[in-house]
């Protein structure tokens, strides 16, 4: 049996759904490596997780336990000098925690015998595996996503540096892996590209019933997403007569701005926020969907869409989708085949694609087609993760 661990910031966690089919396939395949999860998910709303993984997810305590622990296991002699004189020498300088989770972990790891640990997202969690590679000898590896490479936070153990000490890399993405190869060309044979996968059985095919039609968005309500942007167009679709419903289903610091421009745009009756929901509730709604948009933007920090999941998912549904070409999201939607891209912040674009959308089903269908079978060719769960499989196998030892 193979032995490698997972190590997330937190788990499972409804923003990051990727995260836990790629554990479930994982287990569906055979292979049941340990989970770590720096923190526990709180106030989020229910899901269909996967009762048998979440039982086996280690939570780490907090801070005032979790440095307690460490000090038993030093004044025990279970740190090496070398351990002991780094927690000492970092003391409470930014980042500290991460050198004692990565004790707390480590000696776990040790002792089963784990000799690889995979991070998700060139943060929080892949600086915590950095410290246990230095600490243990534990070699890691961790799936870079977007925010992370693209606008990343200074830390003192920064992407470069993870970059460097990682046996692999692996990004969901041409455009990101490029981005990375580019920037670390001495590290170009460690990054791999490997969408992120998903089973088109779980996604309820689109019927383009609805009446009248129903405009889906899905994200958190941040700048990158450019909801405003879609609440602009759907002011000029109102504008032009056209009759629609939009909802957004997602939550986050912009709400009761969008919502403000909701009301000062004469739209309550017609645009909706939804709030957070669960993923059966998401499945249904992108099947009761007659058009998927994500008006993707690159945020004033930089920030900006890889590989949204969801427009995967409204690919397996079947619905047309509109986005704009940000990041990935060209490698799924393929002008005038998966869907249509426009340019971001262009409100008057977005809104005449989405009216072209609703209006001739014909042609929305056709979209929606293609975007499923594209959806099933690159986005297999199984066949993705048996690549990642390969990359733990050969880096693992």
């Amino acid at each position: 049996m193979r032995k490698f661990a997972y190590l997330f910031e937190r788990f499972p966690s409804f923003s990051q759904t990727f995260c836990h089919r790629e554990v479930a396939e994982l287990d569906r395949q055979g292979l049941t490596p340990s989970i770590f999860s720096i923190r526990k998910p709180k106030g989020e709303p229910p899901q269909n997780w996967d009762e048998r993984i979440v039982k086996r997810v280690h939570y780490l305590p907090g801070e005032n336990e979790l440095l307690a622990d460490v000090h038993r296991a030093s004044r025990e002699g279970k740190l090496t000098e070398e351990i002991v004189a780094a927690l000492d020498e970092w003391g409470r300088r930014t980042d500290f925690l991460r050198l004692y989770q990565a004790v707390n972990i480590g000696l776990r790891l040790r002792d089963s015998g784990v000799r690889h640990v995979h991070a998700h997202f060139a943060g929080l969690a892949a600086r915590t595996a950095f410290w246990i590679d230095k600490f243990f000898g534990i070699n890691f590896s961790f799936t870079a996503h977007a925010n992370d490479i693209f606008a990343p936070r200074n830390f003192e153990i920064g992407l470069d540096k993870l970059v460097d000490a990682a046996r692999a890399i692996v990004t969901e993405t041409d455009y990101a892996a490029k981005f990375l190869q580019e920037r670390f060309p001495d590290r170009t044979a460690r990054i791999h590209r490997i969408y992120n996968g998903l089973n088109l059985a779980e996604f309820k095919r689109a019927d383009f019933s609805e009446a009248p039609p129903l405009i889906v968005a899905i994200g958190r309500l941040i700048e990158k997403k450019g909801f405003a942007d879609l609440i602009r167009a759907c002011r000029l679709l109102k504008d032009g007569g056209s009759l629609f419903r939009c909802d957004i289903i997602g939550e986050g610091p912009l709400e009761k701005e969008l919502r403000r421009q909701i009301d000062h745009l004469d739209l309550q009756n017609c645009v909706h926020l939804l709030g957070a929901k669960p993923q059966r509730e998401i499945t249904k709604h992108l099947a009761a969907g007659t058009a998927f948009v994500l008006p993707s933007v690159v945020g004033t920090d930089g920030g900006m869409d890889n590989l949204p999941t969801v427009i995967m998912e409204a690919m397996a549904t079947g619905l047309p989708v509109i986005s704009t070409p940000i990041g990935g999201i060209p490698e799924m939607v393929v002008e005038n085949e998966t869907g249509i891209l426009v340019p971001p912040h262009d409100a008057g674009a977005l809104a005449r694609a989405i009216e072209k959308a609703v209006v001739d089903l014909s042609f929305a269908r056709r979209l929606g087609e293609q975007g499923r079978k594209r959806a099933s060719e690159l986005f297999s769960i199984e066949k993705n993760v048996r690549s990642l499989i390969r990359i733990f196998d050969r880096e693992r030892g």
